[in-house]
């Protein structure tokens, strides 16, 4: 996804109507220019009270769709600092861009004529064997993955143990970015998570027995019911829905057990 944020001058005037009275406001610097925010804002939220429309890159708002890559930089530092707008909190006087879909080669391939080794990894990206072992990916990356130790399980042919280190990837493409070695880490990922679940790992007996009792109509009067009913229903059900405790068993159940 790019980022594209357009400025609403309307929306500008209030806040700047608001100014004086609040005492909690830091300056920040969008693309270059000064703004006072609320020191307790996202960047994203930041954004858009200083009047910015984000139309583009705000994505999920939760961390999750890798959308809203960000880089800034604070007072009296040379590093660049990375993270998702939706997560940072801003700090005075940072000065800070969103980052739009960096480009990056996507290899295509069937998973079912692949090999699970090296040899396939090498071959769809070869780009792979170029890494320099710089750990600059790793020091990029918003989420704290240890970009560069997948890499060389990559490249050792441990495909599962690349899958494993990956499996938090947003694919926001910061590490891609700043690669020295050009490599699109977040696709030979995704590469290897695919080739561990098609070859490497037992086949899920469950998802096998869940497909058989729905060609068996076993839901049938179920979903009918759900595409019959009035929205009001629908905003009851969905409300009153028994959610799984975050703390659950692994083995629990819902007490209503109608679509299980």
């Amino acid at each position: 996804m790019t980022i594209v944020a357009e400025h609403q001058t309307g929306l500008e005037e209030i806040h700047l109507g608001d100014l004086a009275e609040r005492t909690d406001l830091v300056p920040i610097f969008i693309m270059g220019k000064k703004y006072d925010v609320p020191s307790t804002l996202t960047i994203q939220k930041a954004l858009e009270f200083a009047g910015y429309q984000l139309i583009r890159g705000c994505g999920c708002r939760g961390g999750i769709c890798g959308a809203c890559a960000t880089v800034y930089r604070l007072p009296s530092s040379p590093k660049i600092h990375v993270g998702l707008a939706c997560q940072t909190v801003v700090q005075p006087s940072m000065y800070l861009t969103m980052v739009p879909f960096f480009p990056a080669n996507r290899a295509i391939y069937s998973i079912d004529e692949m090999k699970p080794d090296v040899q396939s990894l090498l071959k769809t990206y070869p780009e792979l064997a170029k890494c320099m072992g710089c750990n600059t990916c790793t020091k990029s990356c918003p989420m704290n993955i240890p970009v560069m130790e997948y890499i060389s399980s990559a490249l050792r042919g441990d495909l599962e143990r690349t899958a494993e280190l990956s499996m938090s990837c947003v694919m926001c493409g910061i590490c891609t970015s700043r690669c020295p070695a050009e490599l699109a880490q977040y696709n030979i990922a995704i590469l290897c998570r695919r080739l561990t679940g098609r070859h490497l790992r037992p086949k899920a007996r469950h998802v096998h027995e869940m497909v058989a009792r729905i060609a068996a109509g076993t839901y049938d009067e179920s979903l009918k019911k759900l595409m019959t009913a009035d929205l009001e229903t629908l905003r009851k059900l969905y409300v009153e829905r028994e959610m799984e405790p975050h703390t659950a068993e692994e083995m629990w159940e819902p007490q209503d057990k109608t679509f299980l």
